[in-house]
């Protein structure tokens, strides 16, 4: 039987005096729209990165650890959803993650723990997002214009002003109509990338396939933990209180068929993906499936008008992955910044918003240009984000809200979770750690290459 959360450590967190909850966190939505920003935060074009994150694990490790990835987070997800219903229903609706935490936890460090690990996930996908947009706008301007003059840092530029012209949506339920986009975006290059991997394997231009791995163990040790990071990355997503924060009251339920959306999104394009680059390419896979579809030598390995509209796609919802993981950083930086006695678009709250958007985008692209390591970054982010928050919160929130008995199966399951991917947590952020510094010596600053 669970007992009553804990009382606010945060009595001063007053909703109705609270800009970033009353604006940004506004809650209005159905659970489909949930469905929507869920599918946003965790289906994205990092699923391009499964093929490269399969060759430091190979076939049977590499399906193991997607599979397990994905029952896990899914077995987590619907445990905070439970845990947030559960608070609601007691009179005490949270809508972010740090005061969920440092409620049913009863610690006031682990407010600012979560609000530490979000920040380091928020920035970092905003720096992979533009990152990843800039490199898909080069890549349709190299094809174009072979010799043109236009570097990496030109089109993270471009990327940066669209981005931040639209981060001045002012609320998490208006990107409800983009993030159903983004999803019919996410299922239409998967769709593309399967049909031109399975065409390059197929033709007479098929590269060599070779499913080894590192000779080295030490080396293949490394390897493995930094694609379990990159597996974790790609499944996480950091944010599911303020999503669930969405929803019209009361959210019983609602969650759950969203993350019932969600997931079904993630089973068709996962697997698909993971399967057909890893089969192509083997062990030569890129960071990005699309270069190794798009060699810099040699012509490309299936048809150029379906490479080219899987970009398009790939680079229009980068713009939705971008929004949604800003959300944050906006609630965090309004609840401060925003009067919520005045209209969301009164000019005392309109000026500051642009500022401060424009600021927080502008810091994004430039990190994106100078550290161009979209793969090492996804790695980083994945140990040292997303475990913690998504593969560990999860679980502790539930034990200590429902208190379920020592002798029963959910309490050692969840305990299990918590030791496993706390030491898979550990392991990775040192191996990715590595592979960063190891590829620091690769490149220079605000390069025009992205290393893999």
């Amino acid at each position: 039987m669970a007992e009553s959360p804990k009382n606010d450590p945060f009595p001063e967190n007053r909703r109705e005096e609270d800009a970033g909850a009353v604006f940004v966190l506004e809650s209005k939505g159905e659970w489909w729209h949930a469905g929507f920003h869920l599918t946003t935060a965790i289906v994205g074009p990092t699923i391009l990165t499964l093929p490269y994150a399969f060759r430091g694990l190979g076939w049977g490790i590499g399906f193991l650890c997607l599979t397990v990835m994905g029952a896990v987070t899914f077995y987590s997800y619907y445990l905070m959803s439970l845990v947030l219903e559960y608070c609601e229903n007691s009179g005490r609706r949270h809508i972010r993650f740090r005061e969920l935490a440092a409620d049913v936890l009863g610690s006031g460090w682990m407010f600012y723990f979560v609000i530490f690990i979000q920040t380091v996930i928020n920035t970092g996908i905003g720096i992979g997002a533009i990152l990843l947009a800039g490199e898909c706008l080069q890549i349709m301007y190299s094809n174009l214009s072979p010799s043109g003059s236009l570097k990496l840092y030109d089109f993270i530029a471009m990327v940066t002003a669209v981005m931040i012209v639209l981060s001045q949506l002012p609320t998490f339920h208006s990107l409800r109509h983009i993030n159903l986009g983004s999803l019919l975006l996410s299922l239409g290059y998967t769709l593309l990338v399967v049909g031109a991997c399975i065409h390059a394997g197929t033709s007479k231009n098929a590269p060599p396939r070779d499913y080894s791995l590192e000779t080295s163990e030490s080396s293949r040790i490394f390897s493995a933990f930094t694609s379990i990071s990159i597996i974790a990355a790609i499944f996480g997503n950091g944010i599911l209180p303020e999503i669930q924060a969405t929803l019209a009251p009361p959210v019983t339920g609602k969650m759950v068929k969203g993350l019932a959306m969600c997931y079904a999104v993630i089973f068709v394009t996962f697997y698909s993906a993971a399967v057909s680059g890893y089969w192509v390419f083997g062990n030569q896979s890129n960071s990005n499936i699309l270069k190794s579809l798009m060699p810099d030598e040699g012509p490309s390995l299936a048809p150029t008008w379906v490479l080219s509209l899987a970009i398009v796609f790939v680079l229009l919802q980068l713009f939705a992955i971008g929004l949604v993981y800003s959300q944050v950083a906006y609630e965090i930086m309004e609840k401060r910044s925003a009067d919520v006695n005045q209209g969301m678009f009164s000019r005392r709250n309109l000026i500051p918003r642009i500022i401060l958007r424009t600021l927080y985008m502008m810091f994004c692209g430039f990190f994106a240009a100078m550290l161009p390591f979209f793969g090492d970054i996804n790695a980083v982010v994945g140990a040292v984000g997303f475990i913690p928050l998504d593969f560990v919160l999860p679980m502790l929130l539930y034990n200590m809200t429902y208190k379920p008995q020592r002798s029963s199966l959910a309490y050692w399951i969840n305990n299990s979770i918590i030791i496993i991917f706390t030491a898979a947590g550990l392991l990775g952020s040192f191996s990715s750690i590595r592979k960063l510094v190891l590829d620091a010596n690769k490149f220079k600053l605000f390069s025009s290459d992205v290393v893999d």
